[in-house]
């Protein structure tokens, strides 16, 4: 019998919110990405599980400085260099690619940069690994042409695992909890064939674990999403964030997924206020701001959804640099103009 540990994080957005040369001095959330991501990997680095799987959108967006990149594969290469191999896929925000790809190169840092199949071996346990970069099209209709061509047919192992970054029928998103449900963009998780023992997959930023369709019939493997590692919009604010260890177990003949846990990331509070600006003066203005920030926690997140009718005096108030000016620096804030107009 034999036991192999995935650790399985996704969404990183490494370079969201993060300047080498910044215009203006605030408090800027990327280093916080980068924290969060140390802080998932570091299982790895004690040595409590075997292998590495990154979801997808490892980058916040495909054209990043090389020096970005350098920084997200030193802490991936740290992790390589103890022996543990790292499977990554390419999600919507690197556009499918991996960009400054030679970055990227080591021995234990395997890529999906088109459909393939890779195989780790523990002492006698083999496991296979599946997956393709992002599809931004279509995938619904392409999805098992995808899959059949990583060549996983032919791959002998105990447990086969298929790794994506593609919403799947059924996954949440959202403060309301849109669902996707049969577009063109969606995958069937009915067209997962059962050989697999789960899809770990990114491109959903809340943790969740689907285990029925939509008409509520068990889906057999189950699909996991571990969510991104911070919070990346207001639609989030109220998510909890974190990264997954599975833990797959075989005896001999075959195999299959035997537990699995969430670990959560700490995150900052993210705190929305309705501000309806009427025909207030700008000290007014000042006073409701500052009297709502008072309760907050000193590190919060803020974001004002602005609407109503105000003079131009009350709009200097509400640009970025005068609210910031309003709050402590421990605190980010800024404004959402929703439906607003100057009175002459």
């Amino acid at each position: 019998m034999g036991i192999i540990r995935i650790l399985f994080l996704a969404d990183t957005h490494l370079g969201f919110d993060f300047a080498f040369r910044p215009r203006i001095e605030r408090r800027r959330r990327g280093p916080e990405f980068f924290a969060n991501f140390e802080r998932a990997l570091q299982p790895a680095l004690e040595g409590r599980v075997d292998c590495v799987v990154h979801g997808g959108d490892l980058l916040y967006r495909s054209k990043v400085p090389a020096r970005l990149v350098a920084m997200a594969f030193e802490l991936l290469k740290t992790v390589a260099d103890w022996g543990v191999p790292i499977y990554l896929v390419p999600g919507n925000h690197e556009r499918s690619i991996i960009p400054h790809r030679h970055l990227a190169e080591h021995p234990q840092i395997h890529i999906f940069d088109r459909p393939r199949c890779f195989v780790f071996k523990k002492d006698n346990f083999t496991l296979a690994l599946s997956g393709f970069p992002f599809v931004r099209q279509g995938i619904r209709k392409r999805f098992l042409d995808q899959l059949d061509q990583t060549g996983w047919r032919d791959v002998e192992a105990a447990v086969h695992v298929l790794c994506i970054h593609q919403a799947v029928d059924g996954a949440t998103v959202g403060p309301t909890g849109y669902q996707f449900r049969y577009a063109a963009d969606v995958i069937d998780a009915s067209d997962v064939p059962a050989d697999f023992a789960a899809v770990l997959s990114g491109h959903i930023h809340r943790f969740q674990v689907l285990t029925r369709d939509l008409k509520g019939r068990p889906i057999d493997p189950q699909v996991f999403y571990p969510g991104s590692i911070d919070r990346t919009s207001f639609a989030e604010k109220n998510e909890t964030k974190g990264y997954l260890i599975l833990e797959f177990e075989t005896d001999g003949s075959g195999g299959g997924l035997k537990k699995w846990k969430f670990a959560e990331l700490p995150v900052r509070p993210m705190i929305q206020l309705e501000l309806r600006l009427s025909e207030m003066k700008s000290a007014e203005l000042k006073s409701w701001i500052q009297a709502r920030i008072k309760n907050m926690p000193a590190d919060s997140i803020v974001q004002l959804k602005v609407s109503g009718t105000a003079s131009r005096e009350a709009m200097q108030v509400v640009h970025a640099a005068s609210l910031r000016a309003l709050v402590p620096p421990t605190m980010n804030i800024d404004a959402r103009f929703v439906d607003h107009a100057y009175y002459r």
